[in-house]
């Protein structure tokens, strides 16, 4: 949802920083990869050790990236299937890397196996969400649905993070933003098996579009479907 009415808004918002760097000489490739880089050691630094604030600052940060490349390929007039891939696959890590600070943090300090495994359950499922896409559009179908999109996730985890962190701040431990991340997290995880769902369904109305009937492939041309009496 987020995906299709934030996107243009912040890929505008944005131009002028694409420009930017394509004028010193900067690859979208090279925007990509450093990008993903600051999302990974973003989570991986400050969320195992509780610093949920400041890690989502971090991240944020760098979580821009993924419209800036886009933008200057356009700009270049380089979009290729190689940006594509190279994009859609580091996402991955850094999707790995958000979720999987939390586990961390969780499992260890903040002594609390639930929000751990819901944690856990959202960087599953936000693989396969990705995978069902992906694995549609390699058979040569489309799955460009669900409630839960990367988008969608990404947003409300780094928004609520965020928000704990500052009630951390406030207060060393809060519990109220124990109960917050947890009850994000169960949803998120919800939303995304509900959309690998979606996906799924969509996949199966195409490929039994796309199928030819048996019994008519079999039948040699111009043969009446009536049987004959003798």
């Amino acid at each position: 949802m987020l995906n299709r009415f934030a996107r243009a808004f912040f890929t505008t918002l944005l131009t002028p920083t694409a420009r930017f760097f394509i004028k010193c000489g900067i690859s979208p490739d090279a925007i990509t990869i450093v990008g993903t880089l600051g999302v990974v050691v973003g989570a991986l630094v400050f969320y195992p050790i509780g610093q949920f604030f400041w890690g989502t600052l971090f991240i944020t940060a760098f979580v821009f990236s993924d419209l800036i490349d886009g933008n200057m390929a356009r700009q270049l007039g380089r979009s290729s299937n190689w940006g594509a891939y190279l994009d859609s696959t580091l996402d991955r890590f850094g999707d790995a890397a958000i979720f999987g600070g939390l586990v961390l943090y969780y499992a260890d300090r903040g002594d609390n196996v639930l929000i751990a495994t819901l944690a856990l359950a959202c960087l599953i499922l936000g693989s396969v969400v990705s995978y069902a896409k992906a694995r549609a559009e390699g058979l040569g179908m489309t799955a460009n649905v669900g409630i839960a999109e990367r988008a969608d996730r990404l947003v409300s985890i780094l928004v609520i993070t965020g928000l704990v962190g500052i009630g951390n701040l406030i207060k060393d431990g809060n519990a109220i933003g124990n109960w917050v991340e947890g009850i994000t997290l169960a949803v998120l995880a919800v939303l995304s098996f509900v959309t690998v769902l979606q996906r799924m369904l969509t996949v199966r109305t195409q490929a039994l579009s796309a199928q030819t009937p048996p019994a008519a492939a079999a039948r040699p041309t111009g043969e009446s479907s009536t049987p004959r009496v003798e």
